[in-house]
């Protein structure tokens, strides 16, 4: 698709979309952080935008909310032209960040009531959509504590509840749950549910895979800014390898002299760790156990599982997510033909 220049003429959306990037790219000097993204995101679904650090994700969700403009290519939110009216856009979104950003001496009823200034709503709206928040999100028990006083699982609930204050038609979550604990991670991912459920349509970033397998509907994978998968969970598990996994505990070196060949046999390796891909991933184990060439293996060191997004996103990045660390860890990945 051609390149397009921002600020092009008004015109439609495409039906049924929420955000429309066409043909985007973002440069910082020399470095092209994205390039030439297209972009659809319909309404109602969360939809996830997933990537290694450095992939572009984090560039292209500030060029959806207005705060970094295109080096080309176009972005369309709600059928707005976001490098023309930034302020129309945001004023329908909500945008939760990587960092927290509060009022730290005030407490969550008193940042709410900011917030809810800050977009112009009435007293008696603020007061009535704080409430709501403060039980949706759990925080009531919490709701006169200074931010200070407030764990870290609180106040990524309060910094959601602060983009929910304007009611958006489009919520924009930059890993929201990166080193929560897993109750909390749990109970935001049921917030999230319900929120799509009601018809806002999310805009998810995360580096975990569960997380996304569980909540989005559809997902794009980015990789040195590029996109290189787009379309459902188990769809892209469905197309990009085969069903079953059997992952080995086995040095680089020893690798051919345990498994042998495998011709046709998707593999993949993450340090001594090597994957698999199969139709049936127990008979593969039992064909590895029994070859005459092959030592002796202990069961503990052999995991059998059905293939996930994890899989998927190493096999199309070469990168797997460390997942609570807010970043990933290169490795070599490979797949034989």
């Amino acid at each position: 698709m051609p390149r397009v220049a921002a600020g092009f003429p008004a015109r439609d959306p495409a039906p049924g979309v929420i955000v429309e990037c066409r043909a985007v790219s973002k440069r910082f000097g020399s470095r092209l952080a994205v390039d030439a993204v297209d972009l659809e995101v319909p309404p109602g679904l969360c939809f996830g935008l997933l990537g290694p650090n450095g992939a572009g994700k984090t560039t292209t969700l500030k060029m959806i909310y207005g705060v970094a403009r295109p080096t080309s290519g176009s972005v369309r939110v709600f059928g707005i032209d976001v490098a023309r009216e930034p302020r129309k856009v945001r004023a329908r979104l909500g945008v939760t960040l990587q960092e927290n950003s509060f009022l730290e001496r005030l407490s969550p009823v008193q940042n709410l009531t900011v917030f809810g200034r800050y977009h112009l709503l009435p007293p008696a709206e603020i007061e009535a959509r704080s409430d709501e928040l403060l039980d949706f999100l759990e925080l009531r028990s919490h709701a006169d504590l200074p931010v200070t006083a407030l764990s870290g699982g609180f106040k990524r609930r309060l910094a959601i509840a602060l983009s929910l204050m304007n009611r958006p038609e489009l919520l924009i979550l930059d890993e929201p749950t990166t080193g929560l604990d897993p109750a909390v991670r749990l109970s935001l991912w049921q917030r999230v549910r319900e929120l799509r459920s009601e018809g806002t349509t999310v805009l998810l970033t995360t580096h975990y895979m569960e997380e996304a397998e569980r909540l989005c509907d559809r997902l794009v994978i980015l990789a040195e800014g590029r996109v290189v998968a787009d379309g459902a969970p188990r769809q892209l598990i469905r197309d990009v390898l085969a069903p079953e996994a059997l992952e080995l505990e086995v040095a680089p070196e020893d690798e051919r002299r345990v498994v042998g060949d495998l011709d046709g046999v998707q593999r993949l390796r993450s340090g001594r760790r090597l994957m698999l891909y199969v139709r049936d991933a127990a008979a593969l184990l039992e064909t590895i156990r029994h070859r005459d060439d092959g030592p002796a293996r202990d069961p503990g060191s052999v995991i059998v599982r059905p293939t996930n997004l994890e899989d998927v996103f190493l096999a199309l990045t070469g990168t797997r997510i460390e997942a609570g660390e807010g970043g990933a860890a290169a490795v070599d990945a490979g797949a034989a033909a």
